[in-house]
């Protein structure tokens, strides 16, 4: 089989073996700190980059080929908010049934300490820190979001949508997103501390279920970039907001990150929403 005629099977290719070396170097660093992890991080996520270019090169397939317009500002803009949206709606769950509560002192003193603002009330800190946050943490969210979407949103959702529907699709693409997150989620410290079986259920039902939400907006925008704002903001607001800010109990893990059974359970619902919306995609592909 010549690969050059199979782009997608070439592209997982070259992505399995550049994520490789990083899964390697990541499981080899036992003591990782904030330099390890930064710099492993960013190498990870850009790892798909990296395949979709070489794959390009190899195919002779003009960079600029890639979803890179800039699409219908809307669609952006609900981007933006729909992970806030589903991350809001998971964690007052958790924060109601007593799953984790809200808020973590510890964490809100640490905050207002190192932005001196320690002589602001803590719920005037909470409000500025989400905003702030918000705005400026989405400059350095998307700066890792985009080493991924370049080559799940940029290359393989267009090119899966070239021979199957947008359901099909999306099931592809979120399987393979999950799958790729596996080694660092079994075998090293990417997960809450749950036994490897139960995250890896939770994390796998998160990940193929905003596939269909990442996908519909891909297809219907056909710009990679609404990929990279859902995927920033997610990341944002769960890792640097919600998460951190969960005073935490022993039923905690089981419930709250990506690899709880909150977030899970309140996407779900929102992938059979986007499901119902397949239709309005069939100018674009075989819904």
């Amino acid at each position: 089989m010549k690969l050059n005629k199979y782009p997608v099977f070439m592209y997982l290719f070259f992505t399995l073996i550049f994520s490789s070396v990083v899964w390697i170097l990541t499981l080899h660093a036992k003591d990782a700190g904030r330099i390890a992890n930064r710099m492993y991080g960013y190498g990870i996520m850009w790892c798909p980059t990296l395949a979709t270019v070489v794959t390009c090169l190899i195919t002779k397939r003009k960079i600029s080929s890639l979803s890179w317009k800039w699409g219908n500002s809307k669609y952006l803009a609900t981007s933006y908010f729909i992970p806030l949206l589903y991350s809001l709606v998971a964690y007052l769950i958790v924060w109601t049934v007593g799953w984790g509560e809200f808020y973590n002192k510890s964490f809100i003193t640490n905050v207002a300490h190192e932005l001196g603002w320690t002589v602001l009330p803590n719920w005037v800190v909470i409000i500025i820190f989400f905003i702030v946050n918000g705005i400026i943490g989405m400059f350095s969210s998307i700066s890792t979001a985009l080493g991924e979407e370049i080559g799940w949103r940029g290359f393989l959702v267009p090119e899966l949508s070239k021979k199957f529907n947008y359901t099909s699709v999306s099931l592809i693409v979120g399987g393979i997103w999950a799958l790729w997150h596996y080694p660092l989620l079994i075998f090293g410290t990417y997960n809450n501390g749950t036994p490897f079986w139960f995250g890896l259920i939770c994390f796998t039902f998160l990940v193929v279920s905003t596939s269909f939400i990442y996908t519909w907006y891909q297809i219907k925008s056909g710009s990679l970039w609404t990929g990279v704002m859902l995927h920033a903001s997610h990341n944002l607001f769960i890792q640097s907001f919600f998460t951190p800010i969960t005073e935490q109990n022993s039923l905690s893990p089981w419930y709250i990150d990506e690899f709880g059974a909150a977030l899970p359970f309140v996407t779900v619902f929102l992938a059979i929403y986007f499901w119902s919306k397949r239709k309005e995609l069939s100018p674009y592909i075989v819904a």
